[in-house]
C-alpha cells in the first residue's frame, strides 16, 4: 500500500484529482486497477487517502521539533523555519493542496479525518501563544493574531514560494526557490511572523 500512496501521490501532485489517472498508478507500481480499488473502494478513496498522507508528513515534521520543550519565541522562530524547509522538500504537497484549491475543496468537504489530522497544529500553536503571553513576550492586544492567522501566515509565506514558482520565474526572470536566494526569504519570514507576535522591547 506505501507503494500506491507514494505513486499517487505523484500522479495527483503531476495532474490533480480530475486530471490523475489511476491505469496510471496501477502502471507506476506495477499493480492492477482492480487491486487499487479492492485498498481504497475508488479513485476518490484513493485520492482522500493520499492528501491524508500528504498533510500527515507537514503535521509530523511540525511534531517531531518538540515545540513545547523550547522557550516560546525559539519555538515560534523553529516552526516557521520547519514549515518553509518542509513545503520547499515536499513539492508534491504544495501542488496538491493547490489543485484541491481550484475545485473548491469540494473532494475534502466534512472528511472529518482530514479536520482531525489538522487540528493539531492550531492547538500547538494556541499553546505556543499562551506560553508567550504568559512571560510577557507575545502581544495580548485586541489586534494579536490568533492561532489561526499566525498558520496562515506562515503557510502563506512558505507556500507561495513553491505554488508560484514557475509563474514568477517567468515573468520576473527570478527563481524563488534557487539556493542563492533561500537563506534571505528563510530570514525574513521568521522576521516577519516574530514581527507580528513579539511585544514591542521583547527579545527576539
Amino acid at each position: 500500500m506505501r507503494a500506491i500512496i507514494a505513486a499517487a501521490e505523484e500522479e495527483f501532485s503531476e495532474r490533480g484529482y480530475l486530471g490523475g489517472r489511476v491505469d496510471a498508478i496501477a502502471e507506476r507500481t506495477s499493480t492492477t486497477k482492480r487491486m487499487i480499488y479492492y485498498y481504497f473502494g475508488d479513485k476518490l478513496g484513493l485520492y482522500i487517502a493520499t492528501l491524508e498522507h500528504v498533510y500527515r508528513g507537514m503535521r509530523e515534521r511540525e511534531h517531531a521539533v518538540h515545540l513545547d520543550d523550547l522557550e516560546p519565541v525559539e519555538a515560534l522562530r523553529t516552526l516557521v523555519r520547519t514549515t518553509f524547509d518542509a513545503q520547499e522538500q515536499r513539492t508534491s504537497f504544495v501542488r496538491m493542496v493547490s489543485f484541491e484549491n481550484t475545485l473548491g475543496a469540494v473532494n475534502i468537504a466534512g472528511i472529518d479525518s482530514l479536520r482531525e489530522l489538522n487540528r493539531g497544529v492550531i492547538t500547538t500553536i494556541e499553546r505556543l501563544l499562551e506560553r508567550g503571553r504568559a512571560a510577557g513576550l507575545f502581544r495580548t492586544d485586541a489586534d494579536a493574531p490568533d492561532a489561526y492567522e499566525l498558520h496562515q501566515l506562515i503557510s502563506s509565506l512558505s507556500f507561495y514560494r513553491v505554488s508560484n514558482r514557475a509563474t514568477f520565474r517567468e515573468i520576473f526572470d527570478y527563481d524563488m526557490l534557487a539556493p542563492e536566494h533561500r537563506d534571505a526569504a528563510r530570514r525574513r519570514a521568521v522576521d516577519v511572523v516574530l514581527g507580528q507576535v513579539l511585544e514591542p522591547g521583547a527579545q527576539s
